[in-house]
Protein backbone atom coordinates (compact mmCIF):
# COMPACT_ATOMS: atom_id res chain seq x y z
CA UNK A 1 0.00 0.00 0.00
CA UNK A 2 1.52 3.37 -0.94
CA UNK A 3 1.60 6.27 1.45
CA UNK A 4 -1.19 8.80 1.29
CA UNK A 5 1.44 11.53 1.26
CA UNK A 6 3.28 10.28 -1.83
CA UNK A 7 3.34 7.22 -4.05
CA UNK A 8 6.31 5.08 -3.05
CA UNK A 9 7.98 1.84 -4.12
CA UNK A 10 8.74 0.82 -0.54
CA UNK A 11 6.31 -1.57 1.16
CA UNK A 12 4.23 0.05 3.89
CA UNK A 13 5.76 0.19 7.34
CA UNK A 14 3.68 -1.71 9.86
CA UNK A 15 3.97 -1.44 13.63
CA UNK A 16 2.95 -4.35 15.83
CA UNK A 17 1.57 -3.17 19.17
CA UNK A 18 0.48 -6.14 21.30
CA UNK A 19 0.23 -8.10 18.03
CA UNK A 20 -2.13 -5.56 16.46
CA UNK A 21 -0.87 -4.19 13.15
CA UNK A 22 -0.87 -0.45 12.43
CA UNK A 23 0.20 1.02 9.09
CA UNK A 24 2.68 3.87 9.57
CA UNK A 25 1.91 6.60 7.05
CA UNK A 26 4.76 8.91 6.13
CA UNK A 27 2.47 11.90 6.67
CA UNK A 28 2.60 11.15 10.41
CA UNK A 29 -0.52 9.05 11.01
CA UNK A 30 -1.37 5.47 11.94
CA UNK A 31 -4.07 3.40 10.29
CA UNK A 32 -5.53 0.36 12.04
CA UNK A 33 -7.02 -1.76 9.26
CA UNK A 34 -8.89 -4.09 11.58
CA UNK A 35 -10.86 -1.17 13.02
CA UNK A 36 -10.68 1.10 9.95
CA UNK A 37 -9.38 3.73 12.34
CA UNK A 38 -7.16 6.66 11.35
CA UNK A 39 -5.09 8.08 14.21
CA UNK A 40 -3.32 11.46 14.36
CA UNK A 41 -1.87 13.49 17.21
CA UNK A 42 -1.14 17.11 18.07
CA UNK A 43 -2.83 18.93 15.20
CA UNK A 44 -2.44 22.28 17.02
CA UNK A 45 -5.01 24.10 14.92
CA UNK A 46 -4.62 27.90 15.11
CA UNK A 47 -1.10 27.91 16.49
CA UNK A 48 -0.19 30.57 13.93
CA UNK A 49 -2.97 32.90 15.05
CA UNK A 50 -2.01 32.34 18.70
CA UNK A 51 1.52 33.51 17.94
CA UNK A 52 0.20 36.47 15.94
CA UNK A 53 -1.76 37.60 18.99
CA UNK A 54 1.59 37.82 20.81
CA UNK A 55 3.15 39.80 17.94
CA UNK A 56 5.10 36.79 16.67
CA UNK A 57 3.99 36.66 13.08
CA UNK A 58 3.90 33.33 11.26
CA UNK A 59 2.13 32.62 7.97
CA UNK A 60 -1.55 32.23 8.96
CA UNK A 61 -2.09 29.04 6.98
CA UNK A 62 -1.18 26.30 9.44
CA UNK A 63 -4.74 25.13 10.10
CA UNK A 64 -5.58 24.97 6.39
CA UNK A 65 -2.34 23.12 5.59
CA UNK A 66 -2.94 20.59 8.35
CA UNK A 67 -6.53 20.02 7.23
CA UNK A 68 -5.49 19.56 3.60
CA UNK A 69 -3.04 16.82 4.58
CA UNK A 70 -5.63 15.19 6.82
CA UNK A 71 -8.14 15.30 3.96
CA UNK A 72 -5.70 13.40 1.71
CA UNK A 73 -5.29 10.72 4.35
CA UNK A 74 -9.05 10.37 4.77
CA UNK A 75 -9.56 10.15 1.00
CA UNK A 76 -6.88 7.47 0.78
CA UNK A 77 -7.77 5.24 3.74
CA UNK A 78 -11.53 5.89 3.84
CA UNK A 79 -11.64 5.34 7.61
CA UNK A 80 -14.74 4.39 9.56
CA UNK A 81 -13.47 6.62 12.36
CA UNK A 82 -10.83 9.29 12.98
CA UNK A 83 -9.20 9.73 16.37
CA UNK A 84 -7.20 12.87 17.22
CA UNK A 85 -4.99 12.24 20.26
CA UNK A 86 -5.22 15.61 21.96
CA UNK A 87 -3.86 19.11 21.46
CA UNK A 88 -5.94 19.30 18.32
CA UNK A 89 -6.46 22.99 19.14
CA UNK A 90 -3.52 25.09 20.23
CA UNK A 91 -5.35 26.84 23.08
CA UNK A 92 -8.76 27.30 24.65
CA UNK A 93 -9.74 30.13 22.27
CA UNK A 94 -8.59 28.49 19.04
CA UNK A 95 -12.19 27.76 18.08
CA UNK A 96 -12.98 31.48 18.12
CA UNK A 97 -10.14 32.11 15.66
CA UNK A 98 -11.01 29.29 13.24
CA UNK A 99 -11.76 30.69 9.79
CA UNK A 100 -15.19 29.78 8.45
CA UNK A 101 -13.61 27.80 5.59
CA UNK A 102 -11.55 25.75 8.05
CA UNK A 103 -14.54 25.10 10.27
CA UNK A 104 -16.48 23.98 7.17
CA UNK A 105 -13.58 21.73 6.17
CA UNK A 106 -13.62 20.01 9.56
CA UNK A 107 -17.37 19.40 9.22
CA UNK A 108 -16.89 17.98 5.73
CA UNK A 109 -14.17 15.60 6.91
CA UNK A 110 -16.37 14.44 9.78
CA UNK A 111 -19.36 13.66 7.56
CA UNK A 112 -20.29 9.99 7.49
CA UNK A 113 -17.76 8.78 10.05
CA UNK A 114 -17.15 8.64 13.76
CA UNK A 115 -14.81 11.36 15.05
CA UNK A 116 -13.18 11.27 18.46
CA UNK A 117 -11.34 14.20 20.01
CA UNK A 118 -9.09 13.02 22.85
CA UNK A 119 -8.52 15.84 25.36
CA UNK A 120 -5.00 17.25 25.53
CA UNK A 121 -3.22 19.65 27.84
CA UNK A 122 -3.89 22.52 25.39
CA UNK A 123 -7.54 21.68 24.71
CA UNK A 124 -9.37 20.21 27.66
CA UNK A 125 -12.68 21.40 26.19
CA UNK A 126 -13.85 21.22 22.58
CA UNK A 127 -14.59 24.50 20.80
CA UNK A 128 -18.29 25.25 20.54
CA UNK A 129 -20.07 24.26 17.36
CA UNK A 130 -17.84 21.36 16.33
CA UNK A 131 -19.07 17.82 15.90
CA UNK A 132 -17.39 14.75 17.31
CA UNK A 133 -17.11 13.04 20.66
CA UNK A 134 -14.76 14.39 23.32
CA UNK A 135 -13.04 11.76 25.48
CA UNK A 136 -10.17 11.64 27.97
CA UNK A 137 -9.02 8.29 26.60
CA UNK A 138 -10.40 5.39 24.58
CA UNK A 139 -9.78 1.64 24.87
CA UNK A 140 -10.33 -0.76 21.98
CA UNK A 141 -9.46 -4.27 23.10
CA UNK A 142 -5.97 -4.12 24.64
CA UNK A 143 -5.09 -0.82 22.93
CA UNK A 144 -5.47 2.41 24.91
CA UNK A 145 -5.44 5.79 23.18
CA UNK A 146 -4.63 8.90 25.22
CA UNK A 147 -2.85 12.21 24.81
CA UNK A 148 -0.05 12.11 27.36
CA UNK A 149 1.88 8.86 27.79
CA UNK A 150 2.11 7.46 31.29
CA UNK A 151 5.54 7.10 32.86
CA UNK A 152 4.62 3.72 34.36
CA UNK A 153 4.55 0.62 32.13
CA UNK A 154 1.43 0.90 29.99
CA UNK A 155 1.08 -2.02 27.56
CA UNK A 156 -1.02 -1.18 24.54
CA UNK A 157 -0.68 2.59 24.91
CA UNK A 158 -0.76 4.82 21.84
CA UNK A 159 -0.23 8.49 22.66
CA UNK A 160 1.07 11.83 21.45
CA UNK A 161 2.11 14.94 23.41
CA UNK A 162 5.90 14.63 23.13
CA UNK A 163 6.26 15.53 19.41
CA UNK A 164 9.14 13.06 18.89
CA UNK A 165 11.90 13.69 16.38
CA UNK A 166 15.05 11.75 15.59
CA UNK A 167 18.46 13.03 14.58
CA UNK A 168 20.30 10.58 12.35
CA UNK A 169 23.72 10.73 10.72
CA UNK A 170 23.77 10.86 6.94
CA UNK A 171 26.32 11.17 4.15
CA UNK A 172 26.36 14.96 4.32
CA UNK A 173 25.96 15.40 8.07
CA UNK A 174 22.92 14.71 10.20
CA UNK A 175 19.22 15.21 9.60
CA UNK A 176 16.49 15.84 12.17
CA UNK A 177 13.04 14.55 11.28
CA UNK A 178 9.69 13.73 12.87
CA UNK A 179 9.31 10.13 13.93
CA UNK A 180 7.18 7.55 15.65
CA UNK A 181 8.83 6.02 18.71
CA UNK A 182 7.68 2.49 19.42
CA UNK A 183 8.34 -0.97 20.71
CA UNK A 184 6.11 -4.03 20.85
CA UNK A 185 3.89 -2.62 23.60
CA UNK A 186 3.50 1.13 23.06
CA UNK A 187 3.87 3.94 20.52
CA UNK A 188 4.29 7.72 20.61
CA UNK A 189 3.08 9.54 17.50
CA UNK A 190 4.77 12.57 15.96
CA UNK A 191 2.95 15.88 15.90
CA UNK A 192 0.78 16.14 12.78
CA UNK A 193 0.29 19.92 12.82
CA UNK A 194 2.05 22.14 10.30
CA UNK A 195 3.70 24.47 12.84
CA UNK A 196 4.71 22.00 15.54
CA UNK A 197 8.24 21.60 16.85
CA UNK A 198 9.80 18.40 18.13
CA UNK A 199 11.59 16.79 21.07
CA UNK A 200 14.56 14.55 20.38
CA UNK A 201 13.79 10.95 21.34
CA UNK A 202 17.13 10.85 23.19
CA UNK A 203 15.71 13.41 25.63
CA UNK A 204 15.24 12.24 29.22
CA UNK A 205 11.47 12.60 28.83
CA UNK A 206 11.43 9.33 26.86
CA UNK A 207 13.46 7.30 29.37
CA UNK A 208 10.56 6.40 31.71
CA UNK A 209 8.58 5.22 28.70
CA UNK A 210 11.11 2.99 26.97
CA UNK A 211 13.89 2.38 29.48
CA UNK A 212 17.42 2.12 28.16
CA UNK A 213 16.72 2.43 24.47
CA UNK A 214 14.03 -0.26 24.24
CA UNK A 215 12.45 1.30 21.17
CA UNK A 216 12.97 2.11 17.52
CA UNK A 217 12.44 5.32 15.60
CA UNK A 218 10.24 5.20 12.50
CA UNK A 219 11.60 8.30 10.83
CA UNK A 220 9.56 10.30 8.30
CA UNK A 221 11.52 11.79 5.43
CA UNK A 222 10.65 12.61 1.80
CA UNK A 223 7.50 10.53 1.75
CA UNK A 224 9.19 7.46 3.21
CA UNK A 225 9.35 5.77 6.63
CA UNK A 226 12.76 4.56 7.82
CA UNK A 227 13.10 2.09 10.69
CA UNK A 228 16.10 3.22 12.75
CA UNK A 229 17.42 1.51 15.92
CA UNK A 230 17.50 3.73 18.98
CA UNK A 231 21.28 3.38 19.17
CA UNK A 232 21.74 5.05 15.78
CA UNK A 233 19.76 8.12 16.82
CA UNK A 234 21.87 11.07 17.93
CA UNK A 235 21.24 13.62 20.68
CA UNK A 236 20.83 17.25 19.64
Amino acid sequence: MPSAARQTHRPPAVLQILDRGFVVDSAGALFWHEERLLIVADLHFEKGSAFAARKVFLPPYDTAATLELLARLIAFYKPRAVMALGDSFHDGRAGERLAMRDRAMIRALQAGREWIWIAGNHDRDLPAGLEGEGRDEVSIGPIVFRHEPRAAPSPGEIAGHLHPVARVAGRAGSIRRRCFVANATRCILPAFGAFTGGLNLRDAAFTPLFGAGDCRAHVLSRGEVYDIPHGRCLPD
